[in-house]
């Protein structure tokens, strides 16, 4: 590569503008590794050149294209809901009122997500035992001072958006566990020590979660502390232990639960006549919106079920509406996306830790299980593989918190992407 091929930067558009600065900088370090990644040493040589950019292109285009298809698709599932006699004596509605919302909400996202990219990792460890302080805080305001839609606190208003904690909740976790797992290091084989503290904090946030409710984000940040838990080193009898401690208590939660215990009944049986207007409503709708779609579907625009016959159509049940108007084709689709795009965030935090940046490599490990595992349980709902649980399709389904934060993780899996490869070629982060 020569001198002035490394000093200039690639103008492919904004995105790659913004970015010229962190990739030239990247270039213009020597060009000799060796990395060891994995038991296998990496060198680069003038017979098999590597171009290290500053971001990983197709992490970013692959989420470009989810961005994309879920504004159109929530703009499809949203432009009956003014005629909804339920949604619009809330509000005065026009056919373009959650599409314009929508895209504000993404561009608030990708203004923080630039901001959050330049934000260093180890600025981020600092920060992470106080990012959690506040999560904390405002899972109590919620509760105080929150707004109530459907029997749910779960949004504080803030004039322009209604902003959800529970998503900032499992940003915090994510670093918050990360954190936690590399000051314990050296006790993480002693319970009381090492785990036990943890659990403390899963269980004031649970409780919080609870009290509003919303069991489904309680579920994902459940499973992003046992995750990295995991992945940092608990031992494997004490991992089981943690895990079957964990299942009883969600056991318990439901048995104590009359509504609960009856969206399990429902999933068992949404089509029989005591669930089919009741709790199995959404379940039994969601399954003839795709069951209607068949292998292509009827054509974009043009589901039935998402005209007041689908609750929830723009938000938890979006994939439905995927199914009904692009078939099987387009729901497995999506599913190969969300595949493709947690594996790689989970190969980036591997190389991470490779490269020995434990916590980095948990933080991107513990968004990879937070990205796979909410839109597992979305997707097991929608083909009634699961019980009823509202949580909605990250970066596509309608709602700005989720957006906002979803944006936020992932420009700090670039962050830590970039830094691997700086250090692969030999600088200094």
């Amino acid at each position: 590569m020569s001198d002035t091929a490394a000093a200039t930067p690639e103008t492919g558009g904004r995105l790659r503008g913004w970015f010229g600065r962190a990739r030239s900088s990247i270039d213009a370090l020597p060009l000799h590794l060796p990395v060891r990644l994995g038991g296998d040493a990496m060198t680069q040589t003038r017979a098999t050149p590597a171009r290290v950019l500053g971001f990983d292109q197709a992490m970013v285009w692959v989420v470009i294209a989810l961005l994309a298809w879920g504004l159109v698709m929530v703009y499809s599932a949203s432009i009956a809901l003014p005629d909804n006699p339920n949604v619009a004596s809330r509000r005065s509605l026009s056919p373009w009122s959650f599409l314009i919302r929508h895209v504000l909400s993404i561009g608030i996202g990708f203004v923080a997500a630039l901001l959050a990219f330049q934000v260093p990792m180890r600025t981020w460890e600092r920060w992470a035992p106080w990012l959690f302080i506040v999560a904390i805080l405002l899972l109590v305001a919620v509760l105080i001072v929150g707004r109530a839609i459907n029997g749910a606190k779960r949004w504080i208003p803030l004039g322009f958006m209604n902003f959800q904690p529970s998503e900032l909740a499992k940003f915090a976790m994510v670093l918050y566990a990360a954190s936690y797992m590399v000051r314990k290091m050296e006790i993480k084989e002693r319970f009381f020590r090492a785990v036990l503290p943890m659990g403390v904090a899963v269980f004031v946030v649970g409780m919080l979660l609870l009290a509003e409710p919303d069991m489904g984000a309680f579920m994902v940040i459940a499973v992003i502390a046992m995750g990295i838990l995991f992945l940092g080193g608990v031992n494997a009898r004490m991992f089981f232990v943690i895990a079957t401690l964990v299942v009883a208590a969600f056991a318990s939660i439901v048995a104590t639960s009359k509504f609960r215990r009856e969206r399990i009944f429902a999933y068992l049986d949404p089509f029989s006549e005591e669930h089919a207007l009741g709790k199995g409503y959404q379940l039994s709708h969601s399954l003839i919106a795709i069951g209607r779609g068949e292998w292509f579907g009827v054509g974009l625009g043009g589901s039935v079920e998402k005209l007041h016959w689908l609750p929830e159509a723009h938000t938890d049940f979006l994939l439905a509406v995927i199914g009904e108007e692009f078939g099987l084709v387009g729901v497995m689709l999506a599913i190969v996306l969300f595949l493709w795009l947690t594996r790689r965030i989970m190969h980036i935090g591997r190389q991470a830790i490779a490269l020995e940046r434990v916590f980095s490599g948990l933080v991107a490990q513990g968004i990879g299980m937070w990205v796979g595992f909410q839109s597992f349980i979305n997707m097991g709902v929608n083909l009634g593989a699961l019980p009823t649980k509202g949580l909605t399709l990250p970066l596509m389904s309608f709602g700005g918190s989720a957006i906002l934060m979803n944006l936020v993780a992932l420009a700090v899996v670039l962050r830590i992407d970039y830094e691997n490869k700086v250090l692969m070629r030999g600088g200094r982060i």
